[in-house]
C-alpha cells in the first residue's frame, strides 16, 4: 500500500516543484514595476498592471505550502518503511560480538573462548 502512495506523493511533489521554477521565472523583479510607468506594455497584460504580480505571487505561496506538506509526508512514509536491504559493513557490525569486560591487573591474559567464530567473519 505504501508503494504506491509514495509514489504518488513524489510524483505531485515533482510537479509542485517544477510549478514553483515556473512561476517564479515568471514574476517581475521589483524594477520591473518603473518600465511600466514608461509604457512597457505591462498595464496592457492579461491580468493588469499589478494583477499578474498578486495572482503569480499568491499561486507560488498556495505552491509552496503543498511542497512543504509533500516533503512532511515523504519523509514520514520514507521512515515508516521496512528497511529490506543494507550494507554488509552495517551487517558485520551489528552481528560483532560485545568486548569482553575489562581484565583485574592480576589476571594473565587468556585465549579467547571462541576462537573459531572469528574465522566466520573474514570474506574469504
Amino acid at each position: 500500500m505504501m508503494s504506491w502512495l509514495f509514489s504518488v506523493v513524489l510524483t505531485v511533489h515533482i510537479l509542485v516543484a517544477l510549478a514553483i521554477i515556473g512561476l517564479v521565472l515568471m514574476q517581475h523583479g521589483k524594477g520591473a514595476d518603473m518600465g511600466a510607468a514608461f509604457g512597457s506594455g505591462a498595464s496592457g497584460s492579461l491580468f493588469g498592471a499589478t494583477g499578474s504580480a498578486n495572482f503569480l505571487s499568491r499561486t507560488t505561496g498556495v505552491l509552496a505550502a503543498v511542497f512543504f506538506v509533500t516533503s512532511l509526508t515523504l519523509a514520514y512514509i520514507a521512515s515508516n518503511t521496512v528497511k529490506t536491504t543494507g550494507s554488509v559493513m552495517q551487517e558485520t557490525v551489528q552481528s560483532a560480538p560485545a568486548s569482553a569486560p575489562a581484565e583485574s591487573a592480576g589476571d594473565s591474559p587468556k585465549a579467547p573462548a571462541d576462537a573459531g567464530s572469528r574465522a566466520k567473519d573474514i570474506p574469504k
